[in-house]
C-alpha cells in the first residue's frame, strides 16, 4: 500500500513537472517528467528482482526425451453434460530422468492429472485428462499443454469429438472412460 502510495505521488509530481516545463516550454523538464513516469510504472517491487518470464516454469539442466503411445484421442459423440476422461501412456526413451513440471488444460473444463515423481530412463507413466463437456455443444478440440525437461520443453495431447443436446439432454453425468 505505501509503495502505491509513493508511485501515486511520483507521478503526480512528474504530471505537475510537465505542466510547469509545457507552460515554459523547457523541453528537457518535461522528458526528465516523462522518463521518471515510466520508469516507476515498470520498476520492480526488489530494485535486484529479474522479471519473471515464460521460461521460468521449464525445468533446468539436462533433458531426455518423452513418448506418447498416442497424443490425440477421439471421444466420438456425447451429450452435453457427460465427462469423458482417457489416459495417455509415454514412455521415457531418454537417458535421463523425466520431470513433468506442468500440464494444463487449455480450459477450466479440460483437467489433467500427471505424475509428480521422476520417470526413469526406459520408465512409464500415465497422464489421465478428463474433460466436462457441460455447456461446450459442438466439435471439440481440447488441448493438455506439458511441460517437461525434453527438448522441445513443451509437448500436446489433444481430446476431440463433438459435444451434442443441451439443457434437454436426457443423460446428464454418464461416465465415458476409456
Amino acid at each position: 500500500m505505501l509503495k502505491q502510495i509513493k508511485v501515486g505521488f511520483m507521478a503526480l509530481v512528474a504530471v505537475a513537472f510537465l505542466a510547469t516545463s509545457c507552460q515554459s516550454g523547457n523541453k528537457d523538464i518535461k522528458d526528465d517528467a516523462r522518463a521518471a513516469v515510466e520508469n516507476n510504472a515498470v520498476q520492480p517491487a526488489d530494485p535486484n528482482a529479474q522479471p519473471a518470464t515464460p521460461e521460468a516454469s521449464v525445468p533446468v539442466g539436462p533433458t531426455t526425451v518423452m513418448e506418447f503411445t498416442e497424443t490425440t484421442f477421439d471421444f466420438g459423440t456425447v451429450q452435453d453434460g457427460e465427462q469423458v476422461s482417457h489416459t495417455y501412456k509415454f514412455k521415457n526413451s531418454g537417458s535421463e530422468p523425466l520431470i513433468l513440471s506442468n500440464a494444463k488444460g487449455s480450459c477450466g473444463c479440460t483437467v489433467p492429472k500427471w505424475p509428480r515423481e521422476p520417470i526413469a530412463p526406459g520408465g512409464e507413466g500415465e497422464i489421465t485428462v478428463e474433460f466436462n463437456s457441460k455447456n461446450k455443444k459442438g466439435k471439440r478440440n481440447q488441448k493438455v499443454t506439458i511441460t517437461a525437461n525434453t527438448n522441445p520443453p513443451q509437448s500436446f495431447i489433444y481430446l476431440t469429438g463433438e459435444v451434442e443436446g443441451g439443457e434437454d439432454a436426457t443423460q446428464p453425468n454418464i461416465q465415458v472412460t476409456q
